[in-house]
């Protein structure tokens, strides 16, 4: 399930849809992450990666720097809940081409997952198995 996965990262990033784009850039140099949540009264209104300031570089040249979140935002910002299962989850991320998942349960933010975090559950999880096959396989 996805919402195990949120135990033990660091603490949500959020911003607003006036947060400047030179910010989010900032926000997400120092966090060490690839996308922030807009988030307005509670609400998720959007989300920016790394990709949507990339875009807008492309776009717009260095003057995307000044912009708002607003202004390159994705607004249609996909949820699931946290007893989604890992190869459900990666599936959604892969059909829909984006790499941040937010995890939402009863209207509240619970986190985001990456799709770098669901292939590491992934591959624990391939490793525990070949591990267990070799002890049943030596026994």
């Amino acid at each position: 399930m996805i919402g195990s996965i949120l135990t033990g990262k660091k603490p949500l990033v959020s911003i607003t849809s006036d947060t400047r784009v030179s910010a989010i850039a900032e926000l997400l140099y120092t966090n060490r992450i690839g996308a922030v949540l807009v988030i307005e009264a509670g609400e998720i209104v959007g989300l920016v990666s790394e990709r949507d300031i990339c875009a807008g570089l492309h776009t717009h040249g260095v003057a995307i720097l000044a912009a708002r979140a607003v202004d390159i935002m994705t607004a249609a910002v996909v949820t699931a809940p946290p007893d989604l299962g890992v190869p459900a989850a990666m599936a959604i991320m892969t059909e829909r081409r984006f790499r941040h998942l937010p995890v939402v349960e009863s209207g509240r933010i619970l986190g985001v997952v990456s799709i770098g975090d669901l292939v590491k559950v992934r591959l624990d999880e391939a490793e525990a198995e070949a591990e267990a096959m070799k002890a049943y396989i030596s026994s």
